[in-house]
């Protein structure tokens, strides 16, 4: 049984649409692992510009770079020295400028990576700050003075406490590594600079930005203890973080940022890494003037479970709508294993990424989940991510979803360089190279590219508003059409052992071959099973 053919219909583009962002499908790059251009073993913007091409076959709406900036390396650029500069392994300020140029050129749009709530140990303001305690520069940071102890229970997101000692004996907080200081918001200056970053990357033709640690920035002014004994994680911080996360002033930074963005005749758009468990509050972040999108991780975080999926994904567009916000969905990104492994099966990987790209708003997909790409194993001694370090190997951190592209099965490195890859590619990585995939009808590649075309034609994502309901195992969510369609979009996915009958009239696409009709309106659907119809 095969869906109903597209090779005849027509991509419309989105270039120039209003509000491109609300349903748009954006796809994530971790420079360092996309493509190298220069032979170095590293991802470069030459290399991610050569393959800009691809990703407009792909038909992704905008591409998301993870951090560029010059940076100490201790987090994978997240520790950034100048906030205006390339780091020269990644190129320069006008490959920047080039990459955009070509982007355009191809209807897609640029998104850059900023990281506001800590920097680099390196940054000339932390240096300053270390040289001279009374320097202006120390004010924009958060420092204590010396004392026996760490000042309160604050714990690092990578493990131990959120507080190192200076020479002097100070202490300095940091929520992630010793080489992240985190900066102090309620210091205006630290505010004026990131206006001039952000104006500064805009003028050179960036489409916005992700923003890291979104919910974080600013700090309980007292420096209370968090509440009880708590381990951090990356994803849906509570309550026990309550004087860390999540303070009502952040709010005010991102309607200052909105009013830039809307400073622009072209359009810019922000997209908050918004951690936190509760969905009411994630909605908060994505108001009319504040940031575009807000990411909620429920859904990246749930186990294969029929109902946790279901209630997730009613909850996030409730908390969405209550503020009319579209719900970004994301299944994967650069800090979590990869949704081959997590799930336990490729097939259900597909079925997951077939439901989210129906789902009304706007997709993020993670370099590499077209492909199927499993978390791949990594040898301790060839491991860079501070979580293996800092926890000794007991936590095994992001190595494995950061693995270098695989592109051309007969090339080295599969294609990604002509030198040993920054982090090794495990045996049998070739097999899941773009050209192995291109032109197959059963590939996962070919899966996305068809899901993402019929997105817009059938304009899948809707008006933003969709039913969900939950039939056992089976998970139905009925699409409300925008543009008067009578006969929208329904989603089904059968996450249960049993294969199961489902009312449809005409099939669209499928996760998997193995289903069976539409027969006298039903089709059978197998277990880990995904399909668009219309009923």
């Amino acid at each position: 049984m095969s869906a109903e053919p597209i090779e005849d219909m027509c991509l419309t583009t989105r270039s120039g649409r209003d509000e491109w962002w609300r349903d748009a499908v954006v796809y994530q790059v971790y420079l360092r692992s996309f493509a190298d251009g220069n032979g170095d073993g590293v991802g470069d913007f030459a290399g991610l510009r050569a393959r800009l091409p691809y990703l407009a076959s792909l038909g992704v709406d905008a591409v998301w770079v993870t951090p560029h900036y010059v940076s100490g390396g201790a987090d994978g650029g997240y520790d950034v020295i100048d906030y205006t500069a390339v780091d020269p392994s990644y190129g320069t300020v006008e490959d920047v400028r080039a990459l955009v140029a070509d982007a355009h050129d191809l209807g897609l749009r640029v998104l850059l990576d900023i990281v506001p709530n800590h920097t680099s140990d390196q940054h000339e303001w932390f240096r300053r700050a270390l040289e001279d305690p009374s320097s202006p520069e120390a004010a924009r940071y958060h420092f204590m003075p010396p004392s026996e102890n760490p000042p309160n229970n604050w714990q690092s997101m990578f493990g131990g406490p959120a507080w190192s000692r200076t020479p002097d004996g100070r202490w300095y907080l940091h929520l992630f590594t010793p080489q992240q200081p985190d900066l102090n918001w309620d210091n205006p200056e630290v505010a004026d600079d990131f206006d001039r970053t952000l104006r500064f990357w805009f003028d050179l033709g960036v489409d916005g930005f992700r923003v890291d640690v979104a919910y974080g920035l600013f700090k309980d002014p007292a420096y209370r203890d968090n509440p009880g004994i708590y381990s951090p994680t990356l994803f849906g911080h509570g309550p026990e973080q309550v004087m860390t996360t999540n303070q009502a002033r952040v709010h005010q930074i991102w309607r200052r940022w909105r009013a830039i963005c809307d400073s622009y005749a072209e359009e810019k758009m922000l997209v908050g890494e918004v951690s936190l468990a509760d969905l009411d509050q994630v909605g908060l972040y994505a108001r009319p003037d504040e940031m575009h999108h807000a990411f909620q991780f429920r859904l990246l975080k749930s186990d294969w479970d029929a109902a946790a999926f279901a209630s997730t994904i009613t909850e996030a567009l409730d908390a969405f709508a209550a503020v009319g916000a579209p719900a970004p969905w994301v299944l994967g990104n650069h800090d979590k294993a990869r949704q081959v492994t997590r799930y336990g099966s490729e097939r259900r990987a597909r079925a997951a990424a077939l439901l989210m790209l129906a789902l009304p708003g706007s997709a993020y997909l993670y370099a590499g989940e077209e492909l199927g790409l499993p978390e791949a194993p990594v040898p301790d001694t060839a491991r860079r991510d501070p979580i293996f370090l800092r926890s000794n190997g007991a936590r095994l951190g992001r190595d494995g979803c950061r693995i270098p592209m695989p592109w051309d099965s007969a090339a080295p490195a599969a294609g990604f360089s002509v030198a040993d890859p920054w982090l090794p590619q495990p045996d049998g990585w070739a097999g899941y190279a773009v050209d192995r995939q291109e032109g197959d009808p059963a590939s996962t590649l070919t899966m996305y590219q068809q899901a993402i075309l019929l997105r817009d034609l059938y304009k899948a994502p809707g008006s933003g508003l969709a039913s969900v309901t939950l039939e056992g195992e089976v998970i139905r969510v009925d699409l409300i059409a925008r543009d008067g369609d009578p006969d929208p979009i329904t989603v089904w996915i059968n996450m249960g052992s049993e294969t199961v009958t489902v009312p449809a009239h005409r099939l669209l696409l499928a996760s998997s071959p193995d289903v069976g009709g539409p027969v006298a309106g039903k089709l059978t659907l197998a277990p880990d099973t995904a399909v668009w119809t219309r009923v």
